[in-house]
């Protein structure tokens, strides 16, 4: 059974997510549960789990804390996040940890059952790659090797060199081998004599063989069969046993380039060496896409992605060149957006989950289309938004002149917002947005501006003074008065009352 994690601080989300899964997937998972992260994170030191569904906001150790901790495990669990809306800002910090996918409460059926039958076959098709790969005990050796964090693999060496590996002193090759077809991987092992088989912890094929060629025959065996979704990225000719973690190193760098090359299965950590380093970063024409977006310039900005992602200036630089244009626009662009729009945009959470990461991308082609998709809806979103802003504003200036004109009427928002044709909820919400204090208050305050202006100004008693600008019980205006100034309505008026005026006489002339 495939061991199902879930990490909840309620207890009724924890039994209604088990109560769903088991009804539509019987016997297919087991159940595990956890109040928080430190109790999810103490369950999985002592026994792994192949999925955890957590929520974010749990006392303790949050989510995205726990989601921090699990990537030091050598075997890291499928993530689904159950997020509210209002919990946009953490998880927008769990893009960065790969989430397998993202649910938003209250939780949709459809979409669960989707992500549990989705995981449900990459899990079944993982575990039988392992089963295959668990012999001979070489794969197990240089898994150790390249998974471990020490740097005495002394023992380990000498259990390769007993077992007939001598060649690893000499000279080798190692190679990372993504496959989808799983079935194929029996071709692998029938080939097992002639170079070591293992895997990484992202579940990928490692082989180390005495050189190129006989990987590259494995290439064209896989070509004959049928195989097409194959890649096949080789370290650099080298030597020593004690190098293993640099070619697996090489080797993983080179994987990366299949983003820009398509037209092989094959790639060489020889020949991607070769790009520039020191590609000048496009960091001002980001600034400008991004302050492009939301102004009715579409083309614009898609004119300024195409620089951005000139495909020609990629293709000779580095990897990292473009890695760090995609953490930039991350941060100086899409994490913009949701800083100044923050829930309202959460909808958008999905599509931003995959770009967040090139790795998420098979060709450097649909990361482009991604991208661009992201921005065109960005675009539309933020214009929509700064209209709806800019209507609101009108709407909430128009509360606030005529709060002036009738603050010592008997008024309250019910009165404003009817008057506005507007929903109560939503004008509660814009008038806090818009003033930054919430309706009664700004009424309030502008109601005691008033009594002190008549306070320092007239000869009115104070109980008049409290009906003319709207409260209509003297005992409530004083208490609230004294509540605001510290003082008395009395005691302010002997402080601020104005003298007045000496009326000077013309003088006379005589004629």
């Amino acid at each position: 059974m495939i061991k199902l994690m879930i990490v909840d601080d309620e207890y009724n989300i924890r039994m209604g997510l088990q109560s769903m899964i088991e009804r539509k997937f019987p016997e297919v998972y087991s159940f595990r549960f956890a109040e928080d992260g430190r109790d999810a994170l103490e369950q999985l030191e002592q026994d792994s789990a192949d999925v955890i569904i957590t929520d974010i906001r749990m006392p303790i150790m949050d989510g995205i804390t726990l989601l921090s901790h699990i990537q030091q495990f050598p075997y890291k669990p499928e993530v689904l996040l159950l997020s509210g809306y209002n919990d946009f800002q953490y998880a927008q910090k769990a893009i960065r940890y790969q989430v397998k996918d993202y649910l938003l409460k209250p939780v949709v059926r459809e979409e669960l059952y989707s992500f549990m039958e989705r995981i449900r076959i990459e899990i079944l098709d993982r575990k039988k790659q392992n089963e295959l790969l668990t012999e001979p005990s070489p794969s197990d050796w240089i898994a150790n090797i390249l998974n471990s964090n020490s740097n005495d693999s002394s023992e380990t060496s000498t259990n390769l060199l007993n077992a007939g590996y001598g060649w690893l002193e000499d000279q080798y090759i190692l190679g990372i081998i993504c496959i989808r077809q799983n079935d194929l991987i029996s071709v692998l092992l029938s080939e097992a004599e002639n170079f070591i088989i293992s895997k990484d912890k992202e579940g990928n094929i490692i082989v180390v063989a005495q050189n190129k060629n006989e990987l590259l025959q494995l290439a064209e065996e896989l070509k004959k069969l049928g195989e097409r979704e194959y890649r096949i990225a080789l370290s650099s000719s080298t030597e020593g046993i004690q190098q293993l973690r640099k070619a697996y190193s090489e080797a993983k760098q080179t994987m990366k380039y299949f983003l820009l090359i398509n037209n092989t299965e094959v790639l060489f950590y020889d020949h991607i060496i070769k790009r520039c380093s020191n590609c000048e970063l496009p960091l001002e024409t980001i600034r400008r896409l991004s302050n492009l977006l939301g102004t009715d310039r579409l083309p614009e900005v898609k004119q300024l992605l195409q620089q951005i992602l000139n495909i020609q200036v990629i293709s000779r630089c580095e990897i990292g060149y473009l890695e760090r244009i995609s953490v930039i626009m991350n941060e100086d662009i899409f994490d913009k957006v949701y800083r100044c729009y923050g829930q309202e945009s959460i909808h958008i959470l999905r599509l931003y989950s995959q770009v967040g990461h090139i790795g998420n991308f098979q060709r450097f082609e649909d990361y482009y289309n991604k991208v661009e998709e992201l921005l065109v809806r960005l675009d539309a979103f933020m214009k929509v938004a700064r209209e709806q802003s800019s209507q609101e504003n009108k709407s909430m200036q128009k509360a606030i002149n005529y709060v002036h004109e009738h603050f010592a009427e008997d008024l309250n928002m019910a009165v404003v917002s009817n008057q506005l044709s507007l929903n109560y909820t939503y004008f509660s919400h814009a008038f806090k947005e818009y003033t930054g204090t919430s309706f009664s208050s700004y009424l309030r305050n502008f109601r005691l501006e008033k009594a002190k202006e008549l306070l320092a100004g007239s000869d009115l008693k104070v109980y008049e003074i409290g009906q003319q600008v709207g409260f209509d019980n003297v005992k409530h205006f004083i208490r609230i008065f004294k509540e605001s100034e510290g003082i008395t309505a009395l005691e302010y008026r002997n402080q601020n009352q104005q003298p007045p005026k000496k009326t000077i006489p013309y003088p006379k002339f005589e004629g």
